[in-house]
């Protein structure tokens, strides 16, 4: 039996652990340009031999980048790469017919919804919704519903949507998801929104779809310098976080951050889309490879409320304009 797993667990010690259930699978991951996590997921995972890595990024110029460092990884691997702006629900539609389209891939053993913007300053997507909610909760939710049936014609099927423990900065804003339009916006407790989305829809997918085997599951990869944060200006954005989490009376907010490695930084994407002991925790969500504990480790209430799942499925499918049913 492998050693419990923590937070100096790395994804290319999983990668060894989990071999034989990465290999042969297909998976599509979001986010995937360089120096992001979901570049270093794939990256990794690669040396495994999966059947193909599908790459969905805004950018298929950088997205072809991390095509190109698979292949230099393992020449063996099968890639491809989609053209997907989570930002706008249009553009979502598109790609989404794009997948479907596709004759040569019947199925996608693994979904992992690795895109994300954090801290931004206030936009409205094209739709008019706050840019951190349309980009990092409503696309890839349509985008995951849209292309649904192929993921459930897998034998195996698992989708795995990368949340944060910024999920603490803010529960859902029911009756003000735009923030008064910007009037009384704050991107850290917006980005908080966002997170708690993704854990609230991991929610509802494991209720709605586990009794047709679909496997899901939400998680926190911890503190990482990558491409996410490279538009922050630290100097302001610590004060300003700090002030959320302690006005919110959180841990964090007189805490120092808790950096980790790219590698260990995608080892809980690893965990979570190939551990095959994970089944008997269907929607939970995971930090340092394991499922968090929610005694001892950051798990707010409202992002694992099945009830508030269900209100935010409601909400969702009438901003996106389309009911989706199972």
């Amino acid at each position: 039996m492998p050693a419990a797993h923590g937070a100096q667990t790395t994804a290319s010690e999983l990668v060894g652990e989990l071999a034989s259930e990465i290999k042969g699978k297909v998976v599509l991951t979001t986010g995937v340009s360089p120096k992001s996590l979901g570049a270093t997921f794939v990256e990794t995972i690669a040396i495994a031999e999966p059947a193909m890595l599908i790459l969905a990024g805004r950018n298929p110029a950088k997205t072809g980048q991390t095509a190109d460092a698979i292949k230099a990884a393992n020449a063996n691997v099968k890639t491809r790469v989609l053209e997907l702006d989570l930002g706008s629900l249009a553009a979502v539609r598109r790609a989404a017919e794009v997948v479907l389209s596709w004759d040569d891939v019947p199925y996608i053993d693994v979904l992992v919804n690795s895109a994300g913007i954090m801290a931004v300053d206030f936009k409205l997507s094209p739709e008019g919704y706050e840019n951190q909610f349309a980009t990092n909760h409503l696309g890839p939710w349509l985008f995951t519903n849209l292309i649904m049936n192929k993921v459930l014609a897998s034998k195996v099927p698992r989708i795995v949507n990368v949340s944060s423990d910024g999920h603490r900065l803010n529960p859902i804003r029911w009756d003000d998801y735009n923030f008064e339009n910007g009037a009384n916006y704050n991107k850290w407790r917006a980005y908080g929104q966002s997170k708690t989305a993704n854990m609230l829809f991991t929610l509802s997918l494991a209720e709605k779809l586990g009794n047709r085997g679909l496997q899901t599951y939400s998680l926190h990869p911890g503190v990482i310098a990558t491409n996410l944060d490279g538009h922050v200006d630290w100097e302001e954005g610590v004060p300003s976080l700090q002030a959320v989490d302690r006005a919110l009376g959180n841990k964090e907010g007189w805490a120092p951050f808790k950096w980790k490695t790219s590698d260990q930084g995608a080892a809980t994407y690893v965990y979570a889309a190939f551990d095959p002991n994970l089944k008997s925790h269907n929607g939970a969500y995971l930090v340092d490879s394991h499922v968090a504990d929610p005694l001892v480790e950051t798990v707010k209430p409202w992002a694992t409320s099945k009830i508030e799942a269900g209100r935010l499925w409601k909400l969702t499918e009438k901003l996106v304009g389309q009911e989706i049913q199972y």
